[in-house]
C-alpha cells in the first residue's frame, strides 16, 4: 500500500476502480497475497495483477494452484507480475520468464527498449498476438510513466 501510495505521490496517475478493488480483495482472500494493483485487460481477456514484493510465493500457489483457482472463480486467465522498487527490476519482472539483460533508455527518459538475452526470449516477452508486450507498456506506463518501443535481442546474439 505504501509503494503505491508513494507512486500516487510522484505523479503516477492510477485509479483504480470498484471492480478492480473487488478482484484485489478476491486475491487476498484466496490466496492471503496482497496486489498493489490489478488491471482488466479486455483485450486479451486476462485480468493481470500485480503482487507486493515477496508475496509472490503466496499468490501463485503450490504447483500454480492458487492461479487455478483464481481463474475459475473470476472466470479469465490471470497474470501476475511482482512489483520491485527499482524500475528496472520491475521490468525485467513484468517480462519473465524472458531473461532481459538491459533498459535503454531515451534521451528524455520517457521511452525504453528492453533488450533481451536469447532470440527465444524474443518471442516470449513479445508474446501470442503481442499479449506480453502490451502487458509490459500497460504496466510500465501506470507505474513507470514510461512507453516501451522495442524489444530487441542482446548485442552477442547478432554477432553469430
Amino acid at each position: 500500500m505504501r509503494a503505491r501510495m508513494e507512486l500516487l505521490k510522484e505523479g503516477m496517475e492510477r485509479t483504480i476502480g470498484f471492480k478492480e478493488r473487488r478482484y484485489i480483495e478476491e486475491l487476498r482472500i484466496l490466496t492471503k497475497s496482497t496486489a498493489l494493483d490489478c488491471v482488466i485487460d479486455e483485450r486479451f481477456d486476462r485480468i493481470i495483477y500485480v503482487i507486493k514484493k515477496g508475496d509472490m510465493g503466496l499468490a501463485i500457489g503450490k504447483k500454480g494452484e492458487n492461479i487455478k483457482k483464481m481463474q475459475r472463480v473470476l472466470g479469465r486467465r490471470i497474470e501476475m507480475v511482482e512489483y520491485a522498487d527499482d524500475p528496472d527490476t520491475f521490468i525485467a519482472n513484468i517480462f519473465k520468464p524472458a531473461e532481459v539483460t538491459g533498459i535503454e533508455r531515451s534521451a528524455d527518459g520517457k521511452r525504453v527498449n528492453i533488450q533481451v538475452k536469447k532470440k527465444s526470449d524474443l518471442g516470449i516477452a513479445i508474446g501470442k498476438g503481442g499479449s506480453n508486450i502490451e502487458k509490459g507498456r500497460m504496466l510500465c506506463r501506470r507505474f513507470l510513466g514510461l512507453e516501451i518501443d522495442e524489444i530487441l535481442l542482446g548485442e552477442e546474439e547478432h554477432e553469430e
